[in-house]
């Protein structure tokens, strides 16, 4: 704050210290000009213009008390909000983290919330250093999640949204199937969420949450974000997905609101000439009205990406497209598995169900206990790490955006649990785990996914396949059940296998000719609500020659 004509300086500590200081100096100031005025009459006449000075240096003291006191009030005022509400919040969210965090929404949230939110809570603290607090930040700061984590949770939601066929007001209002807690995006979540996708260039998901942050302010919901903002925004957005019309009647909504705008003015006039062009090219004199429903999922296409199987994907994920026919149905079983009368499955036989006829494909039931589910976290929790793809081109491990999830890798020597799961596929396959990967672990979060993808190596193969061979077969094991989406989906055939805790899924990427069954590219379906955990193996060709023999054709 500035003080005209300052007349001194005060270190102050607190409100109340401060009124008590300022009324002590205003009474010692008014007894020196009442003593001066008895002692010194010659000299009241020619200093009248201090003594007037005074008197407007005293209203400006006390202006820049009370602006002082009012400022101290509102900040302590923001924290005791803050302070409550994440009060309630972290009880809710530490009793069950897991259960907490199914929720996209609150996956989301809680990165804003660390990486951009608490670091305004500390410049607000910072105005008045609070030693205690800043301490504590430096030391957990290391751990908080970065602007990637916040713009890659963002983009979680967005992929959900797409999938699932989810418009910006189920989320907004936590409107999502099987949710245990109650999770609300505001005006400036929203807003935030359509100017990430508006950096990118994705002006499809910009145009979804601009509005739906424009249609809760104009319902009356409070927000720091200004209406003259998301229009801007939202203005160039729907320009950018060719809706000429509708971008100017948004462009003059902004205009009305904020005549003196930098852009807006400049853009209507570029929008209304490019109408005028496009209407004389049509022999039209007229414009159509622009449309004044709310933009909602099909109201523009969503742009079509690298994916040629995005909408068969996506459709199996939601239940649709299924192929599984009832007569088809009527050929799938059920039976108890000895391994071929294997010693340890002769007493307590594993329980086989046919999920898919062709290629064969099944499901194993009370394939982990609860306990063993328990110890492959557990021993998975401390390693867990972004999971890596290796680059078809240079063989290199990456991290890739069609795989969102983190993963780690167990050995027979971390645990008797690990060396029993091992033995139990071998037993209950039928095949040697010798030359079988290391058991990978799995943990699919929020928006968490696997685009489809083939398990097994085309040719030329990876240099550590010309040793044990190409990836046979992949056993599944599913070690959580998820409340929404996450199913692992086969889009050639149209298959879709749903999340079972402590079932497992079998099948052959190969055929018994040793050349890949193309039919078995699949995906892993993102977690809508849930936490996804799984645990796999993958199974070589080597040391299989006599388990499972060559066909007589190329794809037996």
């Amino acid at each position: 704050m500035k003080i005209p004509h300052p007349v001194f300086h005060l270190d102050i500590r607190g409100s109340k210290q401060f009124c008590l200081t300022m009324a002590t100096f205003l009474e010692l100031t008014l007894l020196t000009l009442l003593f001066f005025s008895s002692h010194t009459q010659a000299e009241i006449f020619t200093s009248i213009g201090q003594m007037t000075d005074l008197i407007f240096t005293e209203r400006e003291l006390v202006k820049s008390l009370k602006e002082y006191i009012e400022a101290e009030e509102l900040k302590l005022e923001a924290v005791k909000s803050w302070a409550n509400k994440l009060d309630t919040l972290t009880h809710a969210s530490t009793s069950d983290p897991e259960g907490f965090l199914a929720h996209p929404v609150n996956a989301y949230k809680l990165m804003k919330r660390l990486n951009t939110e608490w670091s305004e809570l500390e410049s607000l603290v910072l105005q008045d250093p609070s030693d205690g607090f800043i301490s504590n930040m430096s030391v957990h700061r290391q751990y908080f999640p970065d602007e990637e984590d916040e713009k890659g949770a963002a983009k979680a939601l967005m992929r959900l949204q797409d999938t699932y066929k989810l418009d910006s007001e189920s989320f907004s209002k936590g409107k999502l199937p099987g949710v245990r807690y109650n999770a609300l995006l505001t005006v400036d979540d929203c807003f935030d969420m359509g100017k990430l996708a508006y950096n990118e260039n994705d002006y499809y998901h910009a145009v979804l949450w601009m509005q739906q942050a424009l249609r809760q302010m104009d319902s009356g919901e409070d927000a720091k974000t200004l209406k003259a903002d998301i229009l801007d925004y939202l203005s160039y957005s729907v320009y950018q997905m060719g809706d000429l019309p509708r971008a100017i009647e948004l462009t003059r909504r902004l205009v009305a609101i904020d005549p003196s705008h930098q852009r807006a003015g400049g853009n209507l006039r570029y929008f209304e000439q490019l109408l005028s062009k496009e209407l004389r090219d049509m022999g039209r004199s007229q414009q159509e009205p622009a449309d004044e429903r709310p933009i909602q999922l099909d109201t523009y296409e969503r742009p079509k990406d690298y994916l040629p199987e995005r909408e068969v994907y996506e459709a199996l994920c939601r239940g649709e497209g299924i192929k599984m026919t009832q007569k088809r149905r009527s050929r799938l079983f059920c039976r108890y598995q000895d391994g071929n009368r294997n010693p340890r499955l002769l007493l307590k036989p594993m329980k086989e169900e046919d999920e898919w006829d062709s290629p064969h494909i099944v499901r194993f039931l009370n394939a982990l206990s609860d306990e063993e589910i328990e110890k492959i976290k557990e021993l998975a929790k401390p390693k867990l790490a972004r999971a890596t793809v290796r680059d078809p081109k240079t063989g290199v491990l990456t991290v890739a955006h069609y795989r969102v999830s983190k993963s780690a890798w167990l050995e027979g020597e971390d645990d008797p649990v690990i060396e029993r799961v091992n033995q139990r596929i071998e037993d209950i396959t039928g095949l040697t785990v010798d030359t079988a990967e290391l058991l990978q672990v799995a943990n699919y979060g929020v928006g968490g996914q696997y685009e489809p993808h083939y398990d097994f190596s085309r040719r030329p193969f990876d240099s550590n396949l010309k040793v044990d061979g190409n990836r046979l077969a992949t056993y599944l094991n599913y070690m959580s059940d998820v409340e929404a989406g996450g199913a692992t989906v086969f889009p050639d055939f149209g298959a879709a296998i749903w999340p079972r805790k402590g079932t497992a899924v079998f099948w052959y990427n190969l055929f018994k000719s040793g050349e890949g069954d193309y039919r078995t590219r699949h995906a892993a379906c993102p977690v809508l609500v849930g936490s996804k955990w799984v645990s796999n193996k993958w199974i070589h060709e080597r040391g299989q020659e006599f388990r499972r023999p060559c066909g007589l054709t190329e794809v037996d």
